[in-house]
């Protein structure tokens, strides 16, 4: 069965990924859950960045800036997906 963001386009992607978005900013793992991995966050970074501004640019981070490089590589693998295909996998990722 597909999700709802599979079928969703337009304003009601859009909404959900808003709604998907806000969700993220207040999470909090349930007591005795096991804590979001770094590269869960990352991922979901990457979805959200790609989905917002679109292909990572610039040149990679040095080794000296660990965490912009991190990011700048998380964002290197969703480059070249489409705007709605970040947004819908942005959320089944954060649902």
């Amino acid at each position: 069965m597909a999700s709802a963001a599979a079928t969703a386009s337009g304003d009601d992607l859009k909404k959900m990924f808003e709604e998907a978005a806000a969700s993220v900013k207040t999470f909090k793992p349930a007591s005795g859950a096991k804590s979001v991995s770094n590269d869960e966050k990352l991922k979901v970074y990457a979805l959200f960045k790609q989905a917002t501004e679109g292909d990572v640019t610039g040149s990679r981070p040095g080794m000296f800036s660990p965490t912009d490089r991190a990011k700048y590589d998380a964002r290197v693998t969703v480059k070249g997906k489409s705007t709605d295909d970040a947004m819908r996998e942005y959320i089944d990722e954060v649902k």
